[in-house]
């Protein structure tokens, strides 16, 4: 199904550049308050949050407009983290929630993404319908029906109690030193307020935002400056969210990363063994490890693989009655406390396993051995389609048959960035350094 506007998470792009300007998002909010309002009743509401860029502003302000203009009454929660958009969504009773962020992007790029009423991502089929409205155009309502615009100032606290909710009762987090990486991003207040709220000593990192300085050197694609802090203070172990705290990496007490599949690792093997673990099955994207794959048989478990995408992660899950799932990208799915990845939320729930099992977290984040992976990424430019060209197709033919047995080879385009996405894993590094590099240096010669 093809889409103009959407990609896997949401619209998104340059702030003030197509599609991502402030006329085009006040068509969005109009189109997807039509969409959503189809019944012409004067009873619906939508919640609409953001992390810390400069754009935020104006992109809140425009999206007010568009819903406004059909007659949608609009709840602003300011900066508050993606997953408790989605959960305020349904416990506010709203038709639909909007996150605007730009995720893990820097902070020139911004982006805008929906939530159902109950408090899921929306499906492709519904985000084609409102580019539909979109290109139509809306009919606003009469004057007399015009919705209204609320600031909601409790927000972030409404789920900061949802979020230690999910830790068992009287446990405490007193005696662990945590660092918590914020990246500058929606969960700056969130994160420190909760950890420290449960008893933990928080060393905070990257909770000065203001407006241009958004996963700049910190949160989760950039563990460097947490792993820093985490030796420097002799703490425990690491939590690095991204910028609208929707995905965590994970640092021991040394300053080593472990990636999303680690910790989805543990997770499974854990709520497995405890009878948690609906169906048997973690569900995990194409990217996942095969080290991730063989553990999980090894444990009498599946590995479910979707898209690469959280709302596919969770759209698999829902379909097969799965309650654990996420991305090795740090997006972990928990459908029994939420709706969609919560960084914060899994990086509660390592906490948990720590004090559960007395271990550090260097003996909880190895979970199983990688087959060494590679990635790399080529940039292309506006209309250029790299993929389509004979020497790229020769190029990738060859890699996969120099992996045929051993590895594989993944090749896609990034929804979120105009990227060319090259991954390969084999237990033979030579022929996986050899293949990337291959397909990589064709992919740019079709791109100059």
């Amino acid at each position: 199904m093809t889409r103009k506007f959407f990609g896997t998470d949401g619209v998104r792009g340059r702030a003030n550049s197509h599609p991502m300007t402030a006329e085009m998002a006040l068509k969005l909010g109009a189109a997807a308050g039509r969409y959503f309002r189809r019944d012409g009743s004067s009873a619906h509401r939508v919640v609409i949050g953001k992390d810390t860029r400069l754009s935020g502003y104006m992109f809140e302000t425009a999206m007010t407009a568009g819903f406004t203009s059909t007659g949608m009454n609009v709840f602003l929660l300011g900066p508050v983290p993606t997953p408790a958009v989605g959960m305020l969504t349904t416990s506010m009773r709203a038709d639909v929630g909007v996150m605007i962020s730009a995720s893990h992007n820097p902070a020139e790029d911004n982006g805008i993404k929906f939530f159902g009423p109950d408090g899921f991502k929306l499906s492709d089929e519904a985000e084609s319908e409102i580019e539909r409205l979109m290109e139509e155009g809306v009919e606003p309502a009469q004057a007399k029906n015009i919705g209204r615009a609320k600031r909601i100032d409790d927000g972030r606290f409404r789920y900061n109690e949802r979020v230690k909710s999910t830790l068992p009762r009287g446990m405490t987090l007193a005696g662990l030193k945590v660092v918590i990486d914020c990246a500058n991003g929606a969960a700056y207040r969130t994160a420190p307020e909760v950890l420290w709220e449960l008893g933990a000593e928080v060393i905070p990192v990257g909770t000065a935002p203001n407006g241009y300085n958004i996963n700049d050197q910190c949160g989760s694609t950039y563990v460097q400056t947490a792993a820093e802090a985490v030796v420097a203070h002799g703490a425990d172990v690491g939590i690095c969210l991204d910028g609208d705290a929707d995905r965590v990496m994970i640092l021991d007490e040394t300053g080593q990363v472990a990636d999303g599949d680690q910790l989805m690792g543990l997770m499974a093997k854990s709520w497995a063994d405890q009878g948690k673990l609906a169906g048997g099955a973690l569900v995990a994207t194409v990217m996942s490890n095969l080290g991730l794959e063989r553990f999980l048989e090894a444990e009498g478990l599946t590995l479910e693989r979707t898209a690469v995408g959280d709302r596919y992660v969770v759209e698999r899950m829902r379909a097969g009655g799965f309650n654990l799932g996420g991305e090795q990208s740090g997006h972990i799915v928990m459908s029994d406390y939420a709706t969609t990845g919560d960084g914060l939320l899994a990086g509660l729930q390592f906490l948990a396993a720590m004090v559960e099992t007395g271990r550090k977290a260097s003996e909880l984040t190895q979970v199983f051995e990688p087959v060494p992976q590679l990635l790399q990424n080529v940039r292309y430019g506006t209309g250029q389609k790299p993929l389509d060209a004979a020497h790229v197709k020769a190029a990738i033919t060859d890699a996969e048959a120099r992996l045929a047995g051993n590895g594989r080879l993944l090749i896609r385009k990034s929804g979120t960035e105009p990227l060319i996405r090259v991954m390969a894993e084999s237990v033979d590094e030579d022929i996986l350094n050899a293949a990337v590099a291959d397909v990589v240096a064709a992919v740019k010669a079709a791109t100059q």
